[in-house]
């Protein structure tokens, strides 16, 4: 990676449950994907054609971006290069403070996907105080204020056609995760037909069986990166890849790094 395209991804040592991403003039691009996490953060230079589900925004530098746990979404800089800083917090502890909030469940609810850029001043202090070791009171402190004003109570979600059905089809996949599932075998546990099935997964969880299949892989490689060393072509097998290269293409058209890169990241930290 050249100087012009500097990027770093860390934990912090302030507080574990949040992890930092900072890129530095990058030209990368990123496929549609999700994360585990709540992921949030600014975009500092340049500009960048920003997905989130079926809707597409040009932002630029000042801006604020949130992105739920499980939405699909991608941001590839317009003008060749940008710079931003994410931040990735557990959607659990999240789910914890919006209870603390509000009452009710701990269940994460979600935020707007793009919030107002009054947040900027708030996000630097946060951002500094998440690198250093000895910030933790004051990280969590920080963390709180910025998130809260963006909460919004639970909100009644509404009815979906055959969603106990599409649920099924998505815990088989999650289940038979390194299995390649035929669309018959889907539709089956989903007792829908192949079009039923292929149009109402889309429409609950933002993308087609295939390409949920593909990202929860990857997200699933990404956990077992972080906890500690494995062999790249054994992941990509029991993953169901059909090669550690194909694995590697599609980690990277999510991540903007190879496995190895980022696998070297958390084993740095």
């Amino acid at each position: 990676m050249n100087k012009s395209q500097e990027q770093f991804l860390q934990r912090s040592p302030a507080l574990p449950l949040v992890e930092l991403r900072q890129a530095d003039r990058s030209s990368a691009c990123y496929q549609a994907h999700t994360h585990d996490e709540f992921s949030f953060g600014v975009i500092d230079q340049g500009h960048t054609a920003y997905r989130n589900r079926q809707r597409i925004e040009r932002i630029g530098a000042g801006s604020m971006v949130t992105v739920n746990p499980g939405e699909v979404h991608s941001c590839n800089p317009a003008a060749g290069q940008w710079s931003y800083r994410m931040l990735f917090v557990d959607a659990h502890w999240l789910g914890s403070l919006q209870r603390e909030a509000f009452g009710g469940s701990a269940d994460y609810q979600g935020f707007p996907d793009i919030c107002s850029v009054t947040g900027r001043a708030q996000f630097d202090g946060l951002f500094a105080s998440l690198q250093r070791s000895d910030g933790a009171l004051e990280a969590q402190g920080r963390l709180v204020e910025l998130l809260h004003p963006l909460f919004s109570r639970a909100q009644a979600h509404m009815p979906t056609l055959h969603q106990s059905g599409l649920q099924r089809a998505r815990e088989l996949i999650m289940d038979r995760l390194g299995s390649n599932l035929q669309l018959d075998e889907l539709a089956e546990a989903a007792e829908l037909n192949r079009y039923q099935l292929i149009r109402g997964f889309k429409r609950l969880y933002g993308q087609a069986p295939h390409a949920f299949q593909l990202d929860a892989r990857i997200k699933q490689a990404r956990s077992r990166l972080r906890a500690g060393p494995v062999s790249l072509n054994h992941l990509a097998l029991d993953l169901g890849f059909a090669d550690q290269a194909h694995f590697q293409r599609h980690f990277k058209l999510r991540t903007a790094l190879t496995p190895g890169q980022y696998r070297a990241f958390h084993q740095s930290t």
